[in-house]
């Protein structure tokens, strides 16, 4: 089964814009996911079970990093891309 993850980061550090490109260049460093980027979130497509414990695997790491950081996601069932 597919999944669509919207995800937004929100580092509790002065330093909160690296935080945030670390996550993404993360994210897109797995070639199974498909991560789109925007201002406001980044959108990740991909087999549910890989996506969630990927998303898992690089939300800890951004935690072990040493700086605090809040997530918030949306976790649709199914492919939903955005419409160009």
């Amino acid at each position: 089964m597919n999944v669509t993850v919207e995800i937004s980061m929100y580092p509790l550090t002065s330093d909160y814009l690296r935080g945030i490109v670390d996550f993404i260049e993360a994210l897109n460093s797995h070639p199974e996911l498909e991560v789109l980027t925007n201002p406001t979130s980044t959108q990740v497509f991909g087999d549910y079970a890989t996506v969630m414990s990927l998303l898992s695997r690089e939300m800890q790491m951004a935690h072990e990093s040493g700086a605090q950081a809040a997530f918030v996601m949306k976790v649709l069932g199914g492919d939903v891309r955005p419409v160009s």
